[in-house]
């Protein structure tokens, strides 16, 4: 088999395919998963806590003060940006619950096999005693 031919059988499998989908779908999940914790969760966390943009914490490595983050960006200052990385920890918690919630649901929806009867076979050399034994009693 030609190395064309194996490709050809290895990328039309239906695991190649179904990964590309899931691929491209998640790709725009992770879009309105992103969208959701910057536009809907954070806004509300930061009005919980005091009118907090998380985006905008940080700290300066250094003894220099910034009033801002764009300032402290733009003197080249060294910077940690501690408010991005709680955005990100918030958008992971958010995408792991719902994809918990997708496969709970998906699990339930699938169809469970129904159980095959289980017929019991009699070995021949049982059958072979049985009928021996029936003959002796005629």
């Amino acid at each position: 088999m030609s190395w064309m031919s194996e490709f050809r059988e290895f990328a039309v499998k239906g695991n190649v395919i179904d990964l590309a989908v899931g691929v491209v779908i998640g790709g725009g999940f992770g879009k309105i998963v992103d969208s959701l914790v910057k536009d809907v969760v954070m806004p509300v966390v930061g009005w919980l806590v005091g009118n907090v943009d998380f985006s905008s914490l940080y700290f300066t490595l250094g003894t220099q003060h910034f009033d801002s983050l764009k300032q402290a960006e733009a003197a080249g200052a060294p910077v940690v940006r501690y408010g991005l990385f709680v955005n990100t920890v918030v958008d992971f918690f958010i995408i792991a619950f719902v994809i918990f919630a997708v496969v709970k649901v998906i699990n339930r929806l699938k169809r469970q096999p129904e159980p095959v009867p289980v017929v019991a076979v009699t070995p021949e050399d049982i059958l072979l005693l049985r009928e021996i034994r029936d003959s002796l009693k005629r």
